[in-house]
């Protein structure tokens, strides 16, 4: 059986996988996607949904900033409504130290067009009058909004194949090697595919091909735990963030446009990775129950209809590897966005398109080189 044969060779189909494929397209580059189980099945289609940018490290800003053009434009780009609702996002934070890292956010990111506003209590309750009392400060950011990513990943897969992109799905890979100027990647069937490039998006599974190339990474896998409630008249607006101190005590939420509310938080639950499942804990659940009237206290009497889990990988320093290998010529990652890719994945599939056409990106993207742990382990050494 003679291999199947691209320029690239992406492996992993979640939102990065498929975005990259879509870009590398449209710069007239052939690609073959590879992926396990169907596109977007795994983080990048339970994850929260939050198009978010306020509140990422100000280093991820500029690649964030790339991302949400592509939001903005997904129905055009990739032919595909997906949910998106640009209602902005609100942080709030009950303590005068939740304030003080609010503002300091505020300066710190003030350059990148987040437009972000500070809110006294009386300004806030005034504009939010669901909000409960104990709510002393917030911070608003008026461009952010939330997607459904059970539909955004498959979407862009799907436009990625309308661009001339061969998709394999439901391929299971047994191995990735380099054989002379080539990438062999094996698939449990005995199909075989090559390319002189291969990008590596497998997410959570990600570190596992990046050791077999002799670049083993610090990223374990997690699982987040997400409930949904009844639909209610929508009233929200904003996804809303609460600050916390206690890891348990964080929650998240956003309410769709047929009323139901998301809810995330309350902590991560491990993973069997062997078996591919993420289990939801009750005891998380209740711990959002338990939060989440403190930001509204009309959460007290909704009903919660469903919980999910995911597995997600998460990096020791929580930034991605992202970029070329320090090792091989012709091989690069975009992996370990530990919770906050869902936003990210377009722009990342641009970047990761632009860097493998042309060398080089115009987004600043050195920070997440892998190249970093190696010197973590000499200097450990």
């Amino acid at each position: 059986m003679s291999a199947i044969q691209a320029d690239v060779i992406i492996v992993g189909g979640g939102i990065m996988g498929a975005a990259s494929a879509f870009f590398l397209r449209k710069r007239g580059v052939s690609v073959i996607l590879l992926e396990r189980g169907l596109v977007g099945q795994q983080a990048s289609g339970v994850n929260f949904g939050n198009t978010r940018r306020m509140g990422r490290p100000v280093e991820q800003l500029p690649l964030s900033n790339r991302a949400r053009e592509t939001w903005l434009n997904f129905k055009e780009l990739f032919g595909s409504d997906v949910e998106l609702l640009l209602n902005g996002h609100l942080r709030t934070g009950f303590t005068p130290a939740h304030e003080e890292r609010m503002v300091k956010y505020t300066e710190d990111a003030g350059s990148f067009g987040l437009d972000m506003q500070m809110l006294s209590a009386k300004a806030l309750h005034e504009r939010f009058p669901y909000l409960g009392p104990e709510v002393t400060a917030g911070c608003y950011a008026p461009h952010d909004g939330h997607a459904n990513p059970r539909l955004a990943a498959p979407a862009i897969g799907r436009a990625a194949v309308r661009e001339g992109a061969q998709l394999f799905e439901n391929t299971d890979i047994v191995s990735v090697e380099k054989e002379g100027g080539d990438f062999r990647v094996t698939a449990a069937d005995g199909r075989t595919f090559r390319a002189p490039v291969a990008l590596i998006t497998a997410g959570a599974w990600g570190n596992r091909i990046s050791e077999s190339f002799g670049e083993p990474v610090p990223m374990i896998a997690k699982a987040p735990q997400m409930c949904v409630t009844e639909p209610v008249p929508y009233a929200i607006g904003p996804t809303i963030g609460a600050q916390a101190d206690v890891f348990e005590q964080v929650v998240f939420f956003r309410q769709v446009a047929r009323g139901n509310i998301i809810i995330g938080g309350g902590g991560h639950e491990p993973v069997d990775m062997e078996n591919r499942r993420a289990y939801v804990n009750p005891n998380r659940t209740l711990y959002k129950l338990t939060n989440a009237p403190r930001v509204v206290p009309a959460f007290k009497h909704l009903n919660i209809i469903r919980v999910w889990s995911g597995i997600e990988g998460y990096m020791e320093d929580s930034r991605p590897v992202m970029g070329p290998s320090a090792r091989v010529p012709g091989l690069y990652y975009a992996f370990g966005f530990s919770g906050e890719g869902f936003q990210l994945g377009p722009g990342v599939g641009d970047v990761m398109a632009e860097l493998i056409h042309t060398g080089s990106t115009s987004t600043p993207i050195e920070c997440y080189h892998i190249g970093r742990f190696a010197k973590l382990a000499t200097q450990a050494a």
